[in-house]
């Protein structure tokens, strides 16, 4: 009785219509922590996912492609085989329902289901994040790190500047580029940034982004126009101009190939896992064997010792359009998000350079603290706080009174240099941060300890000029033993220590 066409569009229509006022009744509350932000974005997600699933139902019932809709409604206005009778169809279904109330004498109408979906709206979903993610604060890299750092493409660098570096592909030299192992990196970099993204902006479309990030770079390939491969969409496909390429079909004799010289010989050799041993000629003997015969079935002696073949160690002498393409598009991709990514990877950075000033005592306590402040901020994430001045929130979680916020100057900014520009608001913030760890990682990353001669300073120049004179002064007050350190000889005459050394020499004492 329940489970007509027309009972079910009519509840679909419904379930769809609740769960977009519960959308809109979620997104009205403004989340008061990181975490709650997450969970209300996932909720809204799978609300999102529930209409598109309802809907998706609601049109194949509406293209009602098995004739069933337009059969129902015949019926409920009394066409049978034989005619039209209105009583006839009426009673029938009367008798369908008291068939269906007596075989199921429980059953209740149910007259609102509100407080069933009210239930979504307190729902936490769970998110998983890495110890390093920090509930989706901070990305974790370091896999990716220890692959970008131990790879031929690559540079041993440090984490922080891994985090610099691993968005900017494009700076990579193209014959890094033309590997397999790069080719794997991207992949797993590109899969990694994906999947964060997805756990921490569940509302973004990702396929709408990626399908323009796609046709804008289709149209700059074929212009030639994609930064880092430039030149390198053109027709004749065409390898990017510092890889070395031998175009064997120019040449008919080995002889011929030897005017390239024995260095291009020796490159292009190489890079197909060839031996690039052995006199002009025979490099180039060597390397005309492959223009007839494949590389799978060219005798074994000619391949270097340990090498695999080409399409194994991905290293190729002419790299395939289609490969390059991809490995380009890859980037495309990876900057696209890095750059939705940019506060989160600014932020990440912080926190590490914030570490690595920290001791292990100083990060659990930190920890424990933020959990403290999350818990504390859920707490209260009903109240309305009125702060139209902005003003800095006191120990109550209640803005300062404006006399006071006056008082302590904390509208007076002050920039450090030495902090990457950092913004200090009011004196004493001002002077306090000279202790903390964002001026001490400045000033370990200057080669300057961090001392009391230093306070006041926030130039970058004034630092250095300032060291090298306290390391000037260092040297003329220096204590010198040659000089200073005093001897005594047996007669109880005192000399330096280079006086005394050489009286000692010559035998005179």
């Amino acid at each position: 009785m329940s489970s007509t066409l027309l009972e079910v569009t009519r509840a679909s229509h419904e379930e769809v219509e609740r769960f977009e006022r519960l959308i809109v009744k979620d997104l009205q509350t403004e989340p008061a922590t990181n975490k709650d932000r997450l969970h209300q974005s996932h909720r809204v997600r799978n609300m999102i996912e529930q209409i598109i699933d309802t809907t998706h139902k609601l049109v194949d019932i509406y293209e009602d492609k098995d004739g069933a809709r337009k059969d129902e409604i015949a019926a409920l206005g009394g066409q049978t085989a034989t005619g039209t009778n209105v009583f006839s169809a009426f009673y029938d279904r009367l008798k369908e329902i008291r068939e269906y109330h007596r075989r199921h004498p429980a059953a209740r109408a149910i007259i609102d289901t509100g407080d069933e979906y009210e239930q979504l709206l307190k729902e936490e979903p769970q998110i998983e994040f890495s110890g390093e993610e920090g509930s989706g604060r901070y990305l974790d890299l370091h896999e990716l790190f220890n692959e970008y750092i131990n790879s031929k493409f690559g540079e041993p660098i440090e984490y922080t500047a891994y985090l610099n570096v691993f968005s900017e592909p494009q700076k990579i030299p193209h014959k890094a580029k033309t590997t397999r192992q790069y080719l794997e990196y991207l992949q797993k970099l590109l899969e990694y940034l994906v999947y964060f993204f997805e756990r921490t902006e569940p509302l973004q479309d990702l396929d709408r982004i990626f399908s323009k990030v796609t046709s804008e770079f289709e149209e700059e390939w074929t212009l030639g126009k994609v930064e880092g491969w430039e030149n390198s969409g053109q027709e004749n496909g065409s390898a990017p101009e510092n890889q070395t390429v031998i175009d064997l079909d120019y040449y008919s004799t080995a002889e011929e190939l030897m005017v390239v010289g024995p260095e291009k010989l020796k490159e292009a050799l190489g890079a197909l896992g060839l031996k690039t041993g052995g006199t002009i000629q025979q490099r180039a003997e060597r390397l005309f064997l492959t223009k007839n015969i494949s590389l799978e079935k060219l005798d074994r002696k000619h391949f270097a010792k340990g090498s695999r073949k080409p399409e194994q160690n991905g290293v190729v002498a002419t790299p395939h359009v289609g490969d390059v393409k991809e490995i380009a598009l890859l980037e495309a991709k990876i900057r696209r998000l890095c750059d939705l990514l940019d506060e989160t990877i600014v932020r990440t950075r912080e926190n590490v350079e914030k570490k690595q000033a920290l001791t292990y005592e100083e990060m659990e306590a930190e920890r424990e603290e933020d959990d403290v402040q999350a818990e504390s901020e859920s707490d209260d994430e009903d109240q309305q706080i009125y702060n139209p001045l902005k003003l800095p929130m006191g120990w109550d979680g209640k803005p300062i009174p404006y006399w006071l916020y006056k008082l302590h100057g904390l509208g007076q900014e002050f920039k450090c240099e030495i902090c990457g520009n950092h913004s200090y608001w009011g004196r004493r913030a001002y002077e306090r941060h000279f202790k903390e760890w964002r001026h001490q990682h400045g000033m370990r990353c200057l080669g300057i300890p961090n001392t009391k001669n230093f306070n006041e300073i926030t130039s970058i120049e004034e630092a250095k000029l300032l060291w090298e004179r306290i390391q000037e002064r260092q040297g003329v007050n220096k204590w010198r033993p040659d000089l200073e350190e005093e001897y005594e000889d047996q007669e109880g005459n005192i000399y330096n220590k280079k006086t005394y050394t050489d009286l000692q020499r010559q035998g005179l004492i």
